[in-house]
């Protein structure tokens, strides 16, 4: 009785099969695991939601609730769901253009983009659209996440410099600065540039200084994961002991609410329900982009599998859990799921520990962070998003495919001088419009026999035979509506060209489809070459299409034949010449 009510318990919460075989020595690899990621997502969380715009807090309230739902619900062993910094980013530029002021209306307006975000990802899970994602081609997504990075330094500049700044685009940022540089806070320099070079060298220095020492590999790698919090310590530490917030001006993160995060719904106007729509459906796919990335990046070194239409559900539940706890849009962060997995978790309960750690941080323990100055936060997201940054990715793609990298390049663009969602949706739009671009017309050539051989290839690219009275047409792609009709006119073309033809072979190995429109462009084609006195043949048609086009009545309709290969056609068509290919041996 029992195995069957867990067994209906795990199809409505998948995350419970982890229990089974669940051992004592599982339980302490994954807390042990928890405790280093918690060590790192702490003083990460209180960043990125100072990133966002919004109260310190947040970071952590979207750090508890969402492990807890992916935990249930997804489908990686090892990715940690939380803020990161580029939904961070695009949810900074989605709040900032509503205008609000009020801290608790902005926490609002986050918790509802969270809550759209999650509707998002629910409505594309109940469908299993899981390749949503393909609409983002890699180059755009590169280009995407370069821009946010510049956009992402250019808008913590302001917390090293001890200034303040507005705007969402670079120019409007460094114009917002450029006036204030005569008042920049020499101490906030000062921690802020010490606080980038503590990190760079606990990441570089720090790992080859500890090995030195005879410290342990694995020890080493923890100790230098742990930099971010040791900062977190010091410069606590440095501007409480010297009073710096009062004595010199110092921005501190100052008071944090200490508590359970609040468990509401988040209630903004029906406005503001309407503005987020957008932003939100952008979040969504950028956020469920990145989390697959990475859990398929570390379940191919597990040699596990990450299911995308799980996923779907266990974002979407994250991001639900995000909006009734106070949180903001979360998905699944590189860094943190990095060293999760590498500091040994072996299944999703230690995104569960890892959340009760900080639940218990934000219970107790938030009065320490009062004195947190903002300078040490901004260099943790500098130093954690510099490495996001890829240039060379975005040249090597418009060497490779014009087309791909002018998306990337216009998405680059667009988003450091229009903004994120503006950019965004421009790199989708060129990257959507290129493919259907290049499916409009798709690639095509006339074929001969290779000498010597059965194989049929292109004439400018190998030495054929090719028949006098036989044209044979092979169509590399898919015909659907957007290119039935170029079809059609390049048959026709080619026909008002060669007088001689008596026969027209399709060749199809490359058609993986045809829709309603291309099949009546098909039998277009067949009634325009029949009133030409020319015969219309198709060979090496895939069984699925050949199953179609049977079940439609089009192969009675046709007016030669179906071929198994084109050398079977040849043969059938035009013994004489491949009879004489035949006997040309190379």
């Amino acid at each position: 009785m029992q195995s069957e009510v867990f067994k209906r318990a795990k199809r409505l919460l998948p995350g419970l099969q982890w229990l089974e075989g669940y051992s004592r020595r599982t339980f302490g690899e994954d807390a042990l695991a928890s405790l280093i990621t918690a060590i790192l997502l702490i003083p990460q969380s209180l960043a990125y939601a100072l990133l966002a715009g919004l109260p310190a807090q947040a970071g952590l309230y979207a750090s508890i609730a969402p492990l807890v739902a992916y935990a249930l619900f997804g489908s990686s062993r090892v990715l940690a769901v939380g803020p990161v910094a580029v939904v961070s980013l695009m949810t900074a530029a989605a709040i900032g253009n509503l205008g609000l002021t009020d801290p608790a209306q902005q926490m609002a307006a986050a918790g509802a983009l969270a809550a759209l975000s999650s509707f998002f990802l629910l409505l594309f899970g109940l469908f299993k659209l899981g390749s949503v994602s393909n609409f983002l081609s890699r180059p755009v997504v590169g280009a995407f996440v370069t821009a946010s990075t510049i956009l992402i330094i250019a808008s913590q500049a302001k917390h090293i410099l001890g200034i303040s700044s507005h705007g969402s685009t670079l120019p409007e940022l460094v114009y917002s600065m450029s006036g204030q540089l005569a008042s920049i806070n020499l101490v906030a320099l000062v921690l802020g540039v010490g606080s980038i070079a503590f990190l760079i060298a606990a990441r570089t220095v720090l790992p080859r200084l500890l090995t030195a020492m005879k410290i342990g590999e694995a020890l080493a790698g923890g100790i230098a994961r742990a930099a971010p919090a040791g900062l977190v310590v010091l410069a606590t530490s440095i501007a409480w002991a010297f009073q710096l917030d009062t004595r010199a001006e110092l921005a501190v993160v100052g008071v944090l609410p200490s508590g359970l995060p609040p468990l509401q719904l988040p209630l903004v106007d029906l406005t503001i329900w309407r503005a987020l729509i957008g932003p939100a459906a952008l979040i969504s796919l950028i956020g469920f982009v990145e989390s697959v990335s990475v859990g398929q990046s570390l379940a191919a070194r597990r040699r596990e599998s990450v299911n995308p239409d799980r996923e779907l559900f266990g974002l979407g539940a994250a991001n639900a859990a995000a909006a009734l706890t106070g949180g903001y849009p979360v998905t699944g962060g590189f860094a943190r799921s990095v060293v999760n997995e590498a500091a040994g978790a072996q299944t999703p309960l230690a995104g569960v520990f890892t959340a009760v750690i900080i639940l218990a941080v934000a219970v107790f323990l938030t009065p320490l962070f009062h004195f947190l100055p903002k300078a040490t936060l901004a260099a943790t997201i500098l130093v954690a998003v510099a490495r996001l940054a890829d240039f060379t990715g975005l040249w090597k793609a418009w060497k490779y495919a014009p087309a791909d990298g002018a998306a990337a390049f216009l998405t680059l663009f667009g988003v450091i001088f229009l903004g994120v969602e503006i950019g965004l949706t421009l790199g989708v739009v060129v990257s959507v419009g290129a493919a259907l671009r290049r499916t409009m017309r798709p690639h095509w050539t006339r074929v001969g026999q290779v000498p010597g051989t059965h194989h049929f290839r292109n004439p400018a690219r190998h030495e054929v035979i090719i028949s006098p009275h036989v044209y044979a047409l092979r169509v590399d792609g898919a015909l659907y509506f957007a290119n039935a009709r170029f079809l059609e006119e390049l048959v026709a073309d080619i026909i008002a060209k060669n007088d001689g033809v008596t026969d027209f072979v399709l060749m199809f190995p490359a058609v993986n489809f045809v829709d309603a429109s291309a099949l009546e462009s098909l039998r277009a084609i067949n009634q325009r070459l029949e009133h030409a006195h020319v015969k219309l043949h198709l060979s090496e048609v895939i069984g699925p299409v050949s199953d179609r086009l049977g079940a439609a009545g089009f192969l009675e309709e046709l007016t030669g034949e179906v071929f198994l290969s084109q050398y079977a056609a040849m043969r059938t068509l035009d013994p004489a010449t491949t009879l004489r290919a035949e006997g040309l041996q190379v």
